[in-house]
């Protein structure tokens, strides 16, 4: 406004101008996501192959690995109470950046509640509890600020790791949903990009049926772990077209391969990906 009085125009061309500038203002439409800081940075893409296992490898498998194998990701499972391997203990902001220095992109997995009716045994002492809302979002809260700590900045995604649950039970489902749907709003909200990992035939598939529903708060990006066949982003059978789409796909078709680059031997996911990786400062 002062500039504009400073050019010596009367206040009624100012409030055309006004006017004017209002109206161009609402015929832009917004390209933000519900629930996303408009200023969020725009996510680096990664279109490759890429890994994920139990605990951080070491610098050096990391760097033999860069060498010898064509994988050119790595997922890494940074937080929440879900989480198998606790211990992390080459897991820090300095190995972050040395493995972006290296070259690998980084694809930062939580562990949270798991669903109330989720089948494997071993996380069965992490299910959801009776609030699903208020958890989600102390959870989304939580993936937030590990992510802070590990130099993980706004705009990378966080990808939310809910183990297969049976589909069968509608008030599991609407738990679970609720449960997702609050962490996203959390994390979305302090500018990370939110991703999920599921089964295809279980949790993706649940969130797929509520993408066609219109459900509000859904992942931005979807992990869905099909095993048996072959690397593929665009036939998985549960998505109608143009679902997560471009991308917002990572397909895990192979678990638990043994498998050893430059002498150094992991047991690892295998994974096909186009889809958001961290920025880390």
């Amino acid at each position: 406004m002062d500039h504009i009085d400073r050019l010596g125009l009367k206040k009624p061309i100012v409030g055309l101008v006004l006017a004017v500038l209002c109206l161009l203002t609402l015929a832009v439409p917004s390209t933000a996501a519900p629930g996303t800081a408009a200023d969020r940075p725009e996510p680096e893409v990664f279109k490759g192959r890429a890994f994920d296992t139990c605990r951080a490898p070491s610098l050096a498998t990391m760097t033999a690995w860069r060498r010898h194998s064509d994988y050119r990701a790595v997922g890494v499972y940074f937080g929440g109470r879900g989480r198998h391997c606790k211990s992390q203990p080459h897991l820090d902001r300095a190995w972050l950046r040395d493995v972006r220095d290296l070259g690998w992109g980084v694809l930062p997995l939580y562990v949270g509640s798991q669903s109330p009716c989720v089948i494997a045994e071993n996380k069965q002492d992490v299910r959801i509890g009776g609030d699903p809302v208020a958890q989600g979002r102390a959870e989304g809260r939580d993936a937030v600020r590990r992510a802070r700590a590990y130099g993980l900045e706004r705009g990378s995604p966080l990808y939310l790791d809910v183990e297969a649950y049976d589909l069968g039970n509608r008030q599991c489902l609407a738990a679970t949903l609720s449960f997702v749907r609050a962490w996203n709003r959390e994390v979305r909200g302090e500018g990370y990009v939110t991703g999920f990992y599921s089964s295809a035939e279980s949790g993706v598939l649940h969130m797929e049926r509520a993408r066609r529903q219109g459900v509000k708060d859904l992942p931005e990006v979807i992990w869905f772990a099909r095993w048996g066949g072959k690397p593929n982003l665009n036939r998985e059978p549960v998505f109608l077209p143009g679902a997560w789409y471009p991308h917002k796909r990572i397909h895990q078709y192979k678990g638990n391969s043994t498998e050893r680059y430059g002498g150094h031997t992991l047991s690892v996911d295998r994974n096909l990906v186009d889809a958001p990786v961290a920025r880390i400062g």
